[in-house]
């Protein structure tokens, strides 16, 4: 990874050409306000989350105030408002994903990686999460990974999957 693709402290400010990528946003919405989500992705983005620091900046871009934005922000269950793992786990929870084996997956997950639903691995590199439905229950049970959609989970197919993003 070259120093320009890495991450920055998370403390930093917006960069001028991120700045700038909101800006384009909120000119191509009707209303600035508009672009709350989609800048908010921008930044999560970068940064692997939205900071106070960064809210409040783009709150300030978008001429909201940032308790406006950060009510946008917490609506959204894949805008995360503080730091996660490098790889983030969505493991569906949905009745469907339930009835099929999502509590044995859970409790793998957890054997394996030593973290239950909103916690981190302590070398960072995962975080599980819950989430309500991810729209795949024809294969449940199931999860993403990052981008990554997995279904028809089972104890062989959890392990060769959490396995690629070590």
């Amino acid at each position: 990874m070259s120093t320009a693709e890495q991450t920055p402290a998370p403390d930093a400010p917006l960069e001028a050409a991120l700045r700038e990528d909101i800006i384009a946003l909120a000119h191509h919405a009707e209303y600035k306000r508009a672009a709350g989500t989609d800048a908010l992705k921008l930044v999560q983005k970068r940064f692997g989350y939205v900071s106070d620091r960064h809210l409040s900046e783009v709150a300030a871009l978008l001429e909201m105030t940032p308790a406006e934005l950060d009510a946008v922000a917490t609506f959204y269950n894949l805008i995360f408002r503080r730091p996660v793992g490098r790889h983030v786990i969505l493991l569906c929870d949905s009745v469907a994903c339930w009835v099929m084996g999502a509590g044995a997956a859970r409790a793998q997950i957890r054997d394996r990686l030593g973290i239950k639903p909103g916690e981190t691995t302590a070398d960072g590199r995962f975080t599980l999460l819950p989430i309500v439905c991810l729209g795949h229950c024809d294969h449940a049970p199931a999860m993403m990974v990052d981008d990554d959609q997995h279904g028809n989970l089972n104890a062989a197919t959890l392990d060769a999957i959490l396995e690629q993003y070590r």
